[in-house]
Formats: structure tokens, C-alpha cells, sequence
């Protein structure tokens, strides 16, 4: 299950994204990732919120997880 407020890497694009929320489809009751784009594009701007089915969130894609976790550690 993806953590709200974590930051994820797309496998594909190499672009981060942050998980805003877990939702419910209404008419599926299918678990839904809400989240936003961390970089702006020629397209959409810095902040864009999709959704995805979290059956596609957790798939496995040509041996790499769609979305994997970053880690990101603070410097002192």
C-alpha cells in the first residue's frame, strides 16, 4: 500500500510524484492512489493530480515496479 506523503519514481519516466490519498472508485468501490506530478511538463503544470487504480500502482512492469519509493536523506 503506498504511503501518504511519500514520494514515489515513475519506472518509465523517471519522474517523482507524491501520494495524496487512498480513494474509493464510486461506482467500483475499486482503491484508487490519488497523486501529483513534483515537476512541471510542456503539458500539465507543476502540481497535476492523477489517479490510478492501486492494482496498476503495485503491477510490476518489465521487472521494475511502476512506482518505486525514493528515499531521500537529510544532510547535517
Amino acid at each position: 500500500m503506498p504511503k501518504i506523503g511519500a514520494i514515489y519514481k515513475h519506472y518509465k519516466n523517471h519522474k517523482n510524484y507524491q501520494v495524496i490519498a487512498i480513494a474509493k472508485h464510486s461506482e467500483t468501490l475499486e482503491d484508487m492512489v490519488i497523486y501529483k506530478a513534483l515537476y512541471k511538463s510542456e503539458n500539465f503544470p507543476e502540481g497535476q493530480v492523477w489517479c490510478r487504480p492501486l492494482s496498476m500502482w503495485d503491477e510490476i512492469v518489465d521487472g521494475k515496479p511502476r512506482f518505486e519509493k525514493v528515499t531521500i536523506f537529510d544532510s547535517y
